[in-house]
């Protein structure tokens, strides 16, 4: 069976679930890792059965085996490295947000295309059995005209000022880590730019957003209400409302399951179940198989979708006044 070979750049908590579910896609294999501290990639190397480990980035993106690298690190980091990588010859799953902003993802989209590299935001909600077949549900008719979406994201928790999600110099804040979700999964719904976003926001006194708000409207009188946050609880799920029914999606960003009621008729639930620990499977099979196929254009989550997205967090960010060191 031929093969994708792949590496892993930086060695932290989100790396360990890339590895669990790279395990179940047979046609890739990790052969290398990199951090910033020798000592973590040879522990990950040793953790894993990885065969090659660094402490520096670009001696690892020279192995001319690598064909395909992800990116585990820190949002602030995104951007450099993916222009690292790319210009080594590397394909790149990159995890999410891809970037600070659109206009970092829109020069790295545009490098990868010079170079037939391929460049993925690894937002695995968008690879998910369950959502794939949740968007050929909706292509159906099956709710009529869809109206509105309604979803949530949140945490409650008790953050240290130094934790990642409140430091502004690590690009923190609820919006790129958590928020990103529910506007994901309105993008999914309707796929095009709102022509009007009002937001609101309640900050840290580290200066990043702790819990926000957001109301995107799109053409036709089709809105959808977003929310996410670490500091305040609520049910993580989103709600896709139309003219002839609904459709509920329970804990949407993984999801494996969903709700179909429609008027008259008893709720149907369809279960698109997969083992723990393959989180990230669907996103990695997918880009091995176009890969393999020679194919560099994602037909799931493509430059479009991302820099869709990636504008309008700029745009909400832009009402807050919340820049990020490095813009």
């Amino acid at each position: 069976m031929q093969q994708i070979n792949w590496a892993v750049l930086g060695c932290g908590h989100i790396a360990k679930t890339f590895m669990q579910s790279i395990q179940k896609v047979e046609a890739a294999n990790v052969v290398a890792c990199a951090a910033s501290h020798l000592e973590r990639a040879q522990q990950f190397a040793l953790d894993h059965d990885i065969k090659s480990a660094f402490g520096d980035y670009n001696s690892m993106l020279a192995e001319r085996n690598i064909r395909a690298v992800y990116i585990a690190t820190t949002h602030n980091f995104h951007f450099e490295q993916i222009m690292m990588c790319l210009q080594h010859g590397k394909h790149v799953l990159c995890e999410k947000p891809l970037t600070l902003n659109a206009k970092q993802a829109k020069q790295a989209f545009d490098l990868a295309a010079s170079n037939n590299l391929m460049l993925v935001e690894a937002v695995w909600t968008r690879f998910l059995p369950a959502i794939r077949s949740f968007q050929q549900l909706l292509s159906s008719g099956r709710i009529g005209e869809v109206l509105s979406v309604h979803a949530n994201f949140s945490l409650n928790r008790d953050l240290p000022d130094t934790h990642r999600l409140k430091n502004k110099k690590l690009a923190g804040g609820a919006l790129l880590d958590l928020g990103i979700y529910p506007i994901t999964i309105a993008d999914i719904v309707f796929a095009q730019t709102p022509k009007k976003i009002k937001s609101s926001v309640i900050m840290t006194k580290t200066g990043v957003d702790e819990n926000s708000f957001y109301t995107l409207e799109y053409e036709g009188g089709k809105t959808a209400q977003l929310s996410a946050g670490f500091k305040m609880s609520g049910p993580t799920e989103a709600t896709i409302m139309g003219d002839k029914g609904f459709i509920r999606i329970p804990f949407f960003l993984g999801a494996k399951t969903f709700e179909i009621n429609t008027e008259g008729e008893s709720a149907e639930t369809c279960n698109f179940d997969f083992e723990d620990g393959s989180n990230f499977s669907f996103e990695i099979a997918h880009m091995t198989d176009f890969l393999l196929n020679d194919n560099c254009k994602s037909d799931i989550h493509s430059a479009d979708s991302t820099l869709r997205v990636m504008k309008i967090m700029d745009e909400i960010r832009e009402q807050w006044g919340l820049a990020y060191p490095g813009e």
